[in-house]
């Protein structure tokens, strides 16, 4: 498993292990009233290669991930449910506010080495806000597939470069660079760069 350490964007121990993602997922299926071979049927996996997600036995790809989402109908917001709450006292909360330090979210690490963290406070209502570092040659499905899912995106590289594959474009963005896509296109995302990490935020809208 990777580090995230305090001051960079490498991954460090807080990130969740495979098997935690692989219980909340079943979870989430399970209280969505799905079955294994509904959602793998859905998936046009095998219910095997579901249960080895929901078991800790395989990551997810990024794509796998949000396939598996859109399917059960949650935000990907709820993957990073059941953490460390957020940090908050009484005032704040008659405020309406809602903080989260960085020790309270713990990374998710997917296929690939990539890691996604939640950068939204809390859950917010059709809106996933979340960070994605995306290690040298990783991509967002290990396939190449393209991916259709739900929202409009909103992307910034913060770092290095990511390259992101339309089915009639492919798109080159470096530190700096935004973007904005329907999620209905299909696209995939991955780093090219043999040696450089990049990490970006990413806002899913959801209509």
């Amino acid at each position: 498993m990777h580090a995230l350490a305090e001051d960079d964007n490498t991954p460090d121990a807080t990130t969740v292990q495979s098997a935690a993602v692989g219980s909340r997922l079943r979870e989430l299926r399970e209280n969505s009233g799905m079955s294994l071979r509904e959602l793998a049927r859905q998936l046009g996996i095998t219910p095997s290669a579901v249960s080895q997600i929901e078991r800790g036995a395989k990551q997810p790809s990024v794509n796998r991930l949000l396939a598996i989402v859109t399917a059960l109908g949650v935000p990907l917001t709820d993957v990073f449910s059941g953490g460390v709450p957020a940090s908050t006292d009484t005032a704040d909360t008659l405020r309406g506010r809602v903080i989260t330090r960085r020790a309270d979210t713990a990374p998710v690490e997917l296929e690939d080495g990539v890691i996604f963290r939640r950068l939204s406070p809390g859950a917010i209502d059709g809106i996933d806000f979340f960070e994605s570092i995306y290690p040298p040659l990783s991509r967002a499905s290990s396939q190449n597939a393209l991916l259709r899912h739900e929202g409009y995106e909103v992307g910034t590289v913060v770092t290095g470069q990511l390259t992101v594959e339309f089915e009639n474009e492919i798109v080159v963005l470096s530190s700096g660079d935004s973007i904005t896509f329907s999620c209905s296109d299909p696209h995939l995302i991955r780093n090219a760069s043999a040696e450089a990490t990049a990490v970006a935020t990413w806002l899913i809208v959801h209509s």
